[in-house]
Formats: structure tokens, sequence, C-alpha cells
């Protein structure tokens, strides 16, 4: 790999390769540009997530095989008067609803056919607030969702003062699709924003700024029709995975960026001409960000192995991001950088004789310090993750998506009051199936309802529904709390694993299954700790296998991942106490512990690999001592200056409506922060110095 590499940055390097080079990726974002679709034409809200093996979604295949259709995409009206909500108004918005006959409008409930005592079910207590159910057709894309919402809400504005907010699936996918159309366009021009700014203020040079950001347009381009390509062939991509890899593109680019142009600074120094300069440069440095890229590949490829579809989406896609940013990282960064060469640095040009590293630079004191007091440095850095990660003990999940979304999204706010106005289990009734070899009695059938009944947590049971021989019942179940609530999916757990008990003593020989949002949610928990454990054992397996072939050691392998596990659980800790203090956030998807994981490792390792990759370098000349001081005072200005634009980068996930996102992002640059300067800076230098031992005393 090392030979193969050589061969390629040398050619690179030339005068020749570095425009034919340039030339060859100009032309492959033309051509893909041009004749493939873009994966914007790809995009969709949500994907399912649950295997087809899980409980909740066999249960729903089976309640849709004995009771029909369920390919419905329920709608909740919610419509609120700050005095009271006339039946009249409700009748005369169904009527001329079903009037008008809305195509993709399957049924709405007919509130002028109903008596009125079996109205009151759909007001609340004080009247102020009333709901009417309805079901469009689960065929329709969001867009077409869209147009029967807004025709739904012409007609209540037109003909009462009521205040409509739709929630349910529908008005939750109309919703996340206005979040995500409005947050891309802030996305990307957030993040080119802020990387310009740093780069400028950080470099104090127009084209330092310019050209990583150049190869990052170069690369972006190209995934987004890579992926264009992947979504033409029938993968499916959520916006939030789109999301996620745009911010990770541009961050990963300017990061080999910097790397490769931090060593061809240093180079020119030593040589006149540009081209040898790079040469030398990309030597040194083409192999460890080559495995730097290699090693946030690996770990995108391992969700592969996870059982959530959240995980295995997110695998072809941030998989091709980081294909193409590896490739770049050897090819184009480098031509673009020899093309302009000493002018890349203007107005500080470097010039042959200049110095390379000054002592008096905060990062040659930082190296001495650590050289000189390993222990000192150990205790301090370790003590902070120790009190950091201690927090973990107080993570607490949240499992109701449309919390996360901002509090004036018209299905927050209808969810919102029907959470305040009506019972809170009614949100999402769960559905209990019972599938029964002979037909059960209508004594049986109270005796389950009553039994079911019984069980903490549950508030009502009804029989819902039954087939004509009688061997197969639906109940509608409802919890004291939301059917998101940690209570009601613990509650259903315990409900589940005593079903054969419940069974035995209504006397009924068959199965229950489970249906629901909150079954969904429990499956959801116990798929998503299996694929943590999954994912965190294999990414850790293969960054550690990845890094033996690049040290050519055990040892150093095992330090480099293990400050950095170490380091992950002190950044989901302390980035959660902050969230909390400063942001009011105690909650977090369970999603954002599997992604912070995935980026703070394979993320983290890059700067390791870089100061590892030097100090091995300066080790042939220098003792441990000297190699490790050289290492962190020549890698220390450009990874600190490279984890500071990182952790901005993912920073600018803050900006999302959408608290997971904006959880994730601030974890994350907290994260990137901990391994820059205490991690790559501190922690890991004083490990080397205490436990890595010179060749000469090895030898004797």
């Amino acid at each position: 790999m090392k030979n193969l590499l050589q061969q390629i940055t040398d050619r690179v390097s030339t005068r020749k390769g570095s425009w034919i080079t340039l030339s060859i990726w100009i032309l492959a974002m033309v051509i893909l540009t041009v004749a493939v679709p873009s994966v914007r034409d790809y995009q969709v809200t949500s994907i399912d997530s649950l295997p087809e093996e899980m409980q909740s979604v066999i249960a729903s295949e089976k309640i849709e095989e004995y009771f029909g259709d369920s390919e419905l995409l329920p709608a909740i009206l919610v419509l609120q008067s700050e005095d009271e909500v006339l039946l009249e108004d409700l009748v005369t918005i169904t009527d001329s609803i079903i009037e008008k006959e809305f195509e993709g409008l399957k049924e709405i409930v007919p509130m002028g056919k109903l008596p009125e005592p079996a109205t009151n079910a759909f007001f609340s207590e004080d009247r102020t607030t009333a709901i009417i159910p309805a079901n469009l057709d689960s065929n329709l894309d969001t867009k077409e969702v869209n147009v029967v919402l807004e025709e739904i809400a012409a007609i209540v504005n037109d003909q009462t003062d009521l205040n409509l907010y739709v929630t349910g699936p529908a008005g939750i996918a109309v919703d996340t699709t206005d979040l995500f159309t409005r947050a891309d366009v802030v996305l990307i021009l957030a993040t080119v924003g802020i990387i310009l700014v740093l780069l400028i203020v950080i470099y104090r040079s127009p084209l330092i700024a310019f050209i990583p950001l150049l190869a990052a347009v170069f690369v972006y381009q190209i995934v987004t029709q890579l992926l264009g390509l992947l979504g033409k062939s029938g993968l499916l991509m959520s916006s939030q995975s789109v999301s996620i890899m745009s911010v990770l593109l541009f961050a990963a680019v300017i990061d080999y960026s910097l790397f490769v142009f931090s060593r061809f600074k240093e180079e020119l120094k030593h040589y006149e001409d540009k081209y040898t300069a790079m040469k030398v440069a990309m030597r040194g440095t083409g192999l460890p960000v080559f495995y730097s890229g290699g090693t946030v590949f690996l770990a995108m490829i391992v969700l592969f192995f996870a059982n959530l579809g959240d995980y295995q989406n997110l695998a072809p896609i941030f998989g091709t991001a980081l294909a193409v940013i590896m490739i770049s990282s050897v090819t184009l960064v480098p031509a673009l950088f020899t093309i302009f060469g000493r002018k890349s640095f203007w107005p500080v040009i470097p010039k042959v004789g200049d110095t390379t590293v000054k002592p008096n630079s905060i990062w040659s004191k930082i190296g001495r310090f650590v050289t000189k007091k390993p222990i000192v440095s150990l205790l301090v850095i370790g003590i902070f993750i120790l009190v950091s990660a201690s927090y973990n003990v107080n993570l607490k999940y949240e499992f109701d998506l449309i919390k996360s979304f901002p509090e004036d999204m018209p299905s927050r706010v209808g969810y919102e009051a029907l959470e305040e106005k009506f019972a809170p289990g009614d949100l999402a009734p769960t559905t209990v199936l019972l599938e029964s070899k002979t037909e059960v009695s209508e004594e049986n059938r109270q005796a389950l309802l009553d039994a079911l009944a019984s069980q903490d947590y549950v508030n009502t049971v009804r029989v819902d529904n039954q087939t004509e021989d009688g061997k197969v019942l639906s109940y509608s179940l409802t919890f004291d709390d939301s059917p998101y609530a940690i209570e009601s999916i613990n509650a259903l757990e315990v409900i589940q694993e005593k079903a054969d008990e419940i069974l035995n003593a209504s006397d009924i020989e068959g199965t229950l299954y489970f249906a629901g949002e909150t079954a969904s949610s429990l499956d959801d928990r116990n798929t998503n700790d299996r694929d943590l454990i999954v994912i965190v054992l294999l990414e850790t397996i293969l960054i550690f296998v990845m890094l033996i072939f690049l040290t050519k050691s055990i040892k150093m392998p095992i330090y480099m991942m293990g400050t950095i596990l170490v380091s992950f659980f002190a950044a989901l800790g302390l980035g959660m106490f902050l969230t909390n203090l400063f942001f009011g956030i105690d909650t977090i998807s369970t999603r954002v512990p599997v992604y912070a994981f995935i980026f703070l490792v394979a993320l983290g390792i890059d700067y390791n690999i870089i100061l590892v990759s030097r100090f091995l370098e300066e080790r042939e000349k220098h003792s441990v001592r000297e190699a490790t001081q050289i290492a962190v005072a020549s890698t220390g200005g450009v990874i600190s200056s490279a984890g500071i634009i990182l952790a901005a980068t993912f920073a600018v996930l803050m900006t999302q409506p959408i608290q997971l996102l904006f959880v994730f992002g601030f974890i994350v640059a907290v994260g990137i922060l901990i391994d820059t300067f205490l991690i790559r800076g501190i922690l890991l230098p004083s490990i080397i110095v205490l436990l890595e031992k010179d060749k000469a005393k090895k030898e004797m």
C-alpha cells in the first residue's frame, strides 16, 4: 500500500501530473453532473427502521392480514378556540371536506352523522379543543399529503374562526420535510461560511481558505451525483443522513487538506522547488492521511452490520463519501496545492531556511512539559476524563420524535394540545392481537380483557375487532402515560414477557402480538442496544487491526484506541451535562450515542494517527522523549487548528431545528476539542513517554 500510494503522490506532485489530476476531477464532476440525477431527487423524510422479524412489525402484518388494509396514513386535525369549539363547526368542516372528495383522503369521521352523545369523545373536557381523525392514502408522497392538508386548512379557515393544527403521522411527515428542506440550505451555507472565516482567521491567508474549500466543492458535487446513481438503482436516502453526510464531507476534506498543506509548508522551508517539496511532503503525510480516511471509511462500513434501517442507510451514503474523500486526499488536494505553490501561503510565504517549528510556540512548550512531567500530565487529564464520563449515569433516552421539533411547528403544537387536553395514552393506543387455535368464548374474551387491564400502568382496554370465526381478536390498550414514555415502554415489555402467563390465566391457547407506537419504541430500543454493542465492537476491532498495519506495532494501537475510547465516554458525559446546563435538554435520542461513537472514534483517531506517524518518523533519529516532543510541537499547530475547524463544522448542526441533530452536533464538537487538545496533545504523548522504551535500551 505504501509503495502504491508513493507512486501516485509522486506523479501527482509533478508539474504535468498536478494539471492532469485536476483535469480528471473536473471532467468527472462535469460528466456526473450532466448524466446523473442528484441525490436530492431520492431523499425521503424517513425509512423503515425496524427489521421485519421484530414483534411489532409481525403484529402489524397480522393485523393487516386479519382485519384488512392497514395501509393508511393517519392525520389528526386538532381544532382550538379561546372560548369554545362548537359541534356545529365540526359538522360544517367534515361535511365540506366529504363533499369536496379530495384525492388521497381515504376517510374522515363524519361528525354530522354521529349521535350527539358519541361526539363528546372528540372534545376536551373544557370544550376549548376538539379533534377530527382522518386517514390518507399511505401511497401519497409528502408533497401530495401537504396538498391535501392545505386544502383542508383552507376549508377550516374559510368557514370557521378555529385554529387548526395537523398532527399524527401525516402532519409529522409534512413538517419533517419542511424542516429539512429549509435546513439543507442553511446547513451548507453555514458550514462553508464558518470554515471560510476560521481558515482566514487562523492562517491569515485567503488562498489557504480557498483551496481546501475548492477541493471540498469538487468532492461534494461528485459524491451527491454518485449517491444519485445509488438512488436511481433503488436506494432510498433519509434527509437526516444526507445532512450529516454533508457536514462530514466538508469537515473531512478540510481536515486532510490542512494536514497536507502543513507538511507542504514545512518542506518548502527545505526545498526551493515546489514539486520536490510536495513530493517529499506526501511521502511523509500521504500514508497517514490515507489511513485516517480509511479509519472513517471502515467505521461507516461497519454500519452494514446494524439491524436498524437508520444505521444501515448511513453505510452506503457515508461509505461513498469517504471513498471519494480518501482518493481526493492523495490526488486532488496535493495537486491543487502544488499548482498554487508558495502563493498558497500569501502573504506569509515560506522561504528556504525559515525555522520549521518555533521553540517558543505553545505546542513546543506543551511538548516539553509533557515529556518532562508525563505522570502529572496523565493524572490531570485522567481525572478530567473520569469526572466527565461519570455523568453518563444520568443518561436518559427520549423516544418521542416530535418532542425534538421546534415548539411552534404545527404537528408539535397539535400533539401537545392532545397531550394536555386528552388522556395521554389515547394519543397512540397499543393494539393487542390474540391469535387463538380455537374459537374464543365470550367468557374467555372478557377474562383476557380483565387480565390485560390489571397490568401495571395500563389505563383502559377494550375489544376492537374480531374475525368471523372468533379465533382472532384485537384489543385497544392505553397506558396511564404517553405512549412514548419510558414507563409505558417498560410496562409493555413486562406484559410481553408475561404473555403466556396472561393467556393461561384466561384459559386461552394461543399467541399475543403487540403493535403500535409503544411496541415499535420497545423494539427500537432493544434493537438499538444490540446495534450499539455490535458497532462498538466491530469498529474498535477493525480500526485496531488497521492501526497495527500502520504502526507495525501492537502496543501503539492499544495506546491509541484506549485513549480514544475513554475520550468518547468523557465527551458523551460532558456533552450531556453542558446541554442540560446551557440548553435545558436532559434527554437524548437513542441514535445520539451511536452516531457520536462512530464519528468521535473515527475522526478522533485521525489526530492520533498524525501524531504517532510523526513520532515513529522522528524516533528513527531521536530518543522517545525527543521524538515525542518534536511530534507534539510539529503536529500541534495543524491538529489544533484542524480540530477547531472540525468542531465548529459539526457545531453547525446546532443551527438545525431538530433536537437530535442539535445534541449530536454539540456532543461531537465537544468530543473533537477533547481529542484535539487533551488526548492528542497531552494524554497520548504522556503514555508514550511512560511506556515506550528507547531502541538502544531494548538492545541492551
